[in-house]
């Protein structure tokens, strides 16, 4: 009870200075046409500006994804401060994800030449998504987020030739074959 009373507090404090830091880093809050929920084109330039976009469903399975590694931890850190563990781990992700250097990566390395960036209101879509898998999983038995995993990223391999395990591997090894099929 103690934790829950603890970490709700720093759940809000951390989200404070996630949304300031993006604001001292620069980031627009919303797309420049207006506030939207949805793009469903990776290519669109509202893609990274709205609420969500294909790649949300990458945010889930971040949220699964730290869901089952910090379960290794559940005898120590219990399920409150689980959350908030992912949802910081999350929030660095965003904003490092916003700096010069992964903004120009994922331009140099990967076919997302026209990136520059999430808006806050995407950022904080996609610590809402992660927050989403952490619940899912939180719910479900393994076998279940394996299934999601795979289904998720199948079926994003399938509908904009990109996914999670792709993205990881063009941000760290970019392979011009991969390059030059997603933008086939």
């Amino acid at each position: 009870m103690i934790l829950i009373k603890r970490s709700i507090p720093l759940g809000a404090i951390s989200f404070f200075l996630f949304i300031t830091i993006l604001h001292f880093m620069g980031r627009i809050p919303w797309y420049e046409g207006g506030i939207g929920l949805w793009t469903w084109s990776p290519a669109s330039p509202q893609t990274s500006q709205l609420v969500g976009d294909p790649y949300s469903f990458s945010h889930i399975l971040h949220g699964v994804i730290f869901f089952w590694f910090l379960f290794l931890f559940r005898k120590k850190l219990p399920i409150d401060v689980r959350f908030l563990s992912a949802m910081v781990i999350e929030i660095a992700w965003e904003i490092w994800e916003n700096t010069p250097f992964i903004i120009n990566r994922y331009r140099t390395a990967t076919i997302s030449l026209d990136y520059y960036g999430d808006s806050i209101l995407n950022s904080v879509g996609d610590l809402a998504f992660c927050m989403l898998g952490f619940w899912f999983a939180s719910r479900v038995s393994w076998k279940w987020s394996i299934a999601l995993i795979l289904a998720i990223e199948l079926v994003m391999l399938a509908t904009i030739r990109d996914n999670l395990t792709l993205n990881i591997l063009m941000l760290v090894y970019p392979l011009d074959a991969v390059r030059v099929w997603q933008g086939g």
